[in-house]
């Protein structure tokens, strides 16, 4: 089993930057691909970000390429999402998620029901 917990959110003003955080335990996530996910009340699941095992590989939504970045340390069992330039659009809790099964496709990554472990969230919140 895979628990996953995020750090690093918080209050920000717009254009400032936020690093999020995502640390395993339980098990490696070395070989796994993961995700980045936000969601605002009364709204699905939006996909952010995503990263395949060793880090060769990114996906982002169209909104945010340019602004955020996911990285990952495998030695640390710990993915990042930097986040620069925030806006008030970026305000939402932000979830990490991990597919054990290494998916590595475009359109898979950006699907919620491809990753089996999610971590709690972490609120952000850009004001202006």
């Amino acid at each position: 089993q895979v628990q996953l917990l995020e750090s690093g959110g918080g209050l920000e003003q717009a254009g400032g930057s936020l690093r999020l955080s995502c640390a395993a335990s339980g098990r490696t996530v070395s070989t796994y691909t993961m995700g980045w996910f936000r969601q605002t009340p009364g709204k699905e699941c939006e996909f952010v970000a995503a990263i395949n095992w060793n880090g060769a590989n990114t996906a982002y939504l169209d909104s945010v390429k340019g602004r955020f970045t996911t990285t990952r340390d495998n030695s640390k069992n710990t993915v990042y999402l930097q986040m620069n330039n925030l806006k008030p659009e970026d305000t939402a809790v932000y979830y990490c998620a991990a597919d054990p099964k290494s998916v590595w496709a475009a359109d898979a990554v950006r699907r919620p029901l491809l990753y089996d472990y999610w971590g709690q969230g972490t609120q952000v919140t850009v004001f202006s």
